[in-house]
């Protein structure tokens, strides 16, 4: 490039810089057809000139703030009650206005995760006839991209949408019907804010020096150091492009190109600063999580991450406890007939260990899944199970939404007597008379296939000729359990054991290098 091209291009980008610092604008979760939080004061936040007055008039009040030395500006809109009516927005700074048009006032949710949150209405069940019926002009919808990096993002490029079939289509399945759900229940607007990200390890979600300051996570992180220490994607693509070039010469098919391990969705911290910060703080009743796969070689760890995720979350928000509604994971891989160690089965226990939380509810899906596919379709059944955790626990519906749960167990001879809790009306064997999913063991810790009788309501007897005297149940503890005890409402019971014997994803029982 010449001197003069050079020159060019400085003042070019010095202009654009003096125009951007002077500009008013606000972040893309702000836009035309928005859904705002019902009930509750509405942040809303931008950049203007430093020192600058900045109006923001809605729904008749109008609220002021001065932009700091950064140019940042911040202020908080009336609580108004869920509304279909469409409302104005006027931001105001000196001579410049923007208006945001048709907003109304509703339940906002994010919608979070990895792949199976991610996965769209178009790849679930009768996607034609799902996208051919998803006609609601309140229900409203915005995609965060899939932004990677260690650099605090403070907006994305998006925009709210309306919920048409030209729209849903691409949204996420389970976001899009745990959202019609409430709708349709509730009848108030629903705003839906989707940022999930296929693969995502639920480290990349948490803020990188939250991690680095814990002192739990100091292995894992370790491994990444030694990465990024060593990463050169330069040389990464240029010998990925020899090879290409002489596939291509050899008339052969080129190899498939390299993935950036630095700009992904695994790199601790990478998705908290790309893809979260930007809509941290906008006003919402909850979030909905779908993910877990990703971190099952990791299940001991996640035990500690998974709430501490949460909490950060929370606390950055500056909303309280939000409402936190998770899926736990599904069944996935092969059917096993006999007793077995199971890294799934580790992680969908740290899943249910996290709801020692407040205000955090499960979803059990592992009779839902697809053994062959980790992506299972039946995405429907997924969201009305968050669904009835959301319209019971925060919307007043008198609806049963908790799977039945493990609370204690009396050993009688070589009978274990299993008490169970959040029964509903009554537990239920599907399918057979018998509960089948149940493994016992006795002091030798060598787990044997035991069968179930229902006693009444809430109790279970489970025994098997292998052990005269149990120690420990477990209870579909597998990647893909065959059990079949619910409660009468259909909801499975949660997987669990009894005992507290070492874990294969502990790091401290890895074998020796």
């Amino acid at each position: 490039m010449n001197r003069l091209a050079v020159l060019s291009a400085v003042v070019t980008l010095a202009l654009s810089a003096s125009i951007a610092k002077a500009e008013l604008k606000l972040p893309s979760i702000f836009g035309h057809h928005m859904v705002l939080q019902r009930d509750l004061e509405n942040p809303v936040w931008g950049w203007a000139d430093p020192g600058t007055d900045v109006s923001v008039t809605f729904a008749g009040k109008t609220v002021t703030a001065k932009a700091d030395a950064d140019g940042q500006w911040k202020v908080k809109t009336q609580a108004l009650p869920g509304s279909s009516h469409a409302l104005n927005m006027t931001i105001k700074s000196g001579a410049e206005t923007i208006t945001f048009s048709n907003i109304v006032m509703g339940e906002v949710w994010v919608c979070s995760g990895q792949s199976n949150m991610q996965w769209s209405l178009s790849q679930a069940y009768d996607p034609d006839l799902e996208i051919a019926t998803a006609n609601y002009p309140n229900i409203r919808l915005i995609s965060v991209p899939q932004v990677g990096t260690q650099e605090i993002q403070d907006d994305f490029e998006g925009q709210w949408d309306i919920c048409t079939p030209d729209t849903a289509g691409q949204f996420s399945a389970v976001g899009y019907f745990y959202g019609r759900l409430l709708h349709q229940t509730l009848g108030v607007p629903i705003g839906l804010i989707d940022n999930a990200w296929g693969g995502s390890a639920a480290e990349a979600w948490v803020k990188r020096d939250v991690l680095e300051k814990d002192g739990r996570f100091d292995a894992y992180l370790q491994e990444w150091a030694n990465t990024e220490k060593t990463f050169d994607w330069d040389k990464i693509m240029a010998d990925w492009k020899a090879k290409a070039d002489a596939a291509k010469a050899a008339g052969k098919q080129a190899p498939r190109p390299p993935r950036n391990v630095l700009t992904g969705q695994h790199r601790p911290g990478n998705l908290w600063a790309g893809v979260l910060n930007p809509t941290i703080g906008y006003g919402i009743r909850g979030a909905i999580w779908y993910q877990g796969e990703s971190n099952a070689g990791r299940a001991y760890q996640y035990d500690d991450l998974f709430g501490l995720m949460i909490s950060e979350w929370r606390k950055a928000w500056g909303q309280g406890d939000f409402p936190f509604y998770w899926v736990q994971l599904a069944d996935f891989r092969n059917e096993v007939d006999a007793p077995a160690e199971s890294d799934w089965a580790e992680l969908r226990e740290a899943q249910s260990n996290t709801l020692l939380l407040p205000n955090t509810g499960q979803a059990v899906i592992y009779d839902i899944g697809e053994g062959r596919d980790i992506h299972p379709r039946d995405k429907q059944n997924v969201a009305k199970r968050l669904a009835r955790i959301a319209l019971a626990r925060d919307y007043g519906k008198t609806i049963p939404y908790q799977s039945p749960s493990y609370k204690s167990m009396e050993v009688q001879g070589n009978k274990a007597i299993l008490t169970f809790e959040n029964v509903g009306s009554t537990l239920y064997t599907f399918d057979t008379r018998e509960a089948v999913g149940f493994a016992v063991a006795g002091e030798d810790k060598v787990w044997h296939k035991a069968t179930g009788k229902l006693l009444g309501k809430d109790r279970v007897e489970v025994t098997s000729e292998a052990v005269e005297t149990p120690v420990a149940v477990r209870y579909a503890w597998a990647d893909n359990p065959v059990a079949n005890l619910r409660s009468r409402e259909g909801l499975p019971v949660d997987p669990f054991r009894t005992d507290d014997w070492p874990q294969i994803t502990d790091p401290a029982n890895a074998p020796a290098q």
